[in-house]
């Protein structure tokens, strides 16, 4: 059950089961009588631990521990939202019950999101499968192009906080029109 709180965060069952083990003969080491508690209220906090640290040094990219704390907090606010309102809130509601700014929640969930590799398969009709690789343009990016990006993200930056969330729901997260109307009011 401690394995099943984490896994929707990328990592094989068996894997987190090990490193929970670990975490289990560190608490039976460390475990002491005097202190008059019963063994499992001393050793679920050191499974969790283990398991925590695993997913922490073990990432596929480095992120700051900040970035992490902020995503995790982001996560669980979810999930009590969720368990408490039968419905996914808005990142707007995340950052509130955290109290963070939505782009720092917006960043920091970005930022342990795995990496997709070039060999993963996008579409498959049990024949050939296309691959990531395979929608990649290897043409260099133009000059023109650069200018135009930078151009539009500079725009981006002068729009208030409302526009540039719903810019960002629309085109990075590709929310429909309704469904950003309704998260947003």
């Amino acid at each position: 059950s401690i394995v099943g709180r984490f896994a929707h965060r990328g990592e094989q069952a068996d894997d987190l089961f090990q490193v929970g083990c670990i975490g289990l003969l560190k608490a039976i080491d460390h475990f002491d009588l005097k202190h008059n508690v019963r063994f499992s209220t001393y050793a679920v906090p050191m499974i969790i631990g283990e398991i925590r640290r695993h997913l922490r040094d073990h990432h596929a990219l480095r992120v700051s521990r900040s970035l992490r704390d902020i995503a995790y907090k982001a996560m669980q606010a979810k999930e009590k939202f969720i368990s408490e309102n039968l419905h996914e809130p808005t990142i707007e509601q995340i950052a509130e019950m955290i109290d963070m700014k939505k782009e720092d929640v917006l960043y920091a969930l970005d930022a342990i999101q795995d990496p997709l590799s070039l060999q993963e398969p996008i579409y498959s009709d049990g024949g050939d499968a296309v691959y990531i690789m395979d929608q990649l343009r290897d043409e260099a990016v133009s000059e023109e192009q650069w200018v135009a990006y930078v151009s539009v993200k500079e725009s981006i930056q002068k729009l208030d906080e409302r526009q540039q969330l719903i810019l960002a729901k629309r085109f990075y997260y590709g929310e429909t029109q309704t469904e950003i109307a309704k998260s947003l009011g």
